[in-house]
């Protein structure tokens, strides 16, 4: 049987190499909106703690990282980056005392998908960049919202944090 899914705000997080679109739920998992687009900090992880600073105020249930596969399904170079940088927020979250779920959703197409949408919105080519991952971020979330109501109470796959603190996938 599955568990029954933890009542709260749900954050989706579209991750990029610039860039890192949020998007959160309302408490009760009905609408998934734009919360903000971070820049992208592999130095100093500051976005990482931006996410686990709104995953608190926030009072998040669980946190959903799309994961870019290949369209076969197979892992890519982007694939592994949304890996390390779900662990590394489980850590972050982990660290602050925190006990909120990083969990890991296919995201095939949203970034193209969300494209689309800004287009048809009427929004310019150019004007694209600021607000795509934050759409990528509410399609992700939406897709979850969905699983949820289909009955996957917690989709994805888990994030755990490194316990060891190595880095070490394994």
């Amino acid at each position: 049987m599955a568990p029954t899914p933890r009542p709260g705000v749900l954050l989706g997080v579209d991750v990029g190499m610039a860039r890192v679109g949020v998007a959160a739920s309302d408490r009760d998992g009905m609408l998934a909106t734009p919360v903000k687009t971070l820049k992208r900090d592999v130095k100093k992880s500051s976005d990482i703690y931006v996410l686990v600073k709104l995953a608190a105020e926030r009072e998040a249930a669980q946190i959903f990282v799309g994961l870019p596969r290949s369209m076969s399904g197979g892992e890519t170079a982007s694939t592994r980056m949304a890996r390390d940088y779900a662990r590394d927020l489980a850590n972050a979250l982990m660290r602050s005392g925190s006990s909120v779920d990083v969990r890991l959703v296919d995201e095939r197409l949203t970034t193209v998908s969300a494209h689309r949408s800004l287009h048809e919105a009427g929004l310019d080519g150019r004007k694209h960049r600021a607000v795509v991952d934050q759409v990528a971020a509410v399609e992700i979330l939406q897709q979850v919202l969905e699983m949820r109501r289909n009955g996957q109470h917690s989709p994805g796959q888990l994030a755990a944090p490194d316990i060891q603190g190595t880095g070490d996938d394994d």
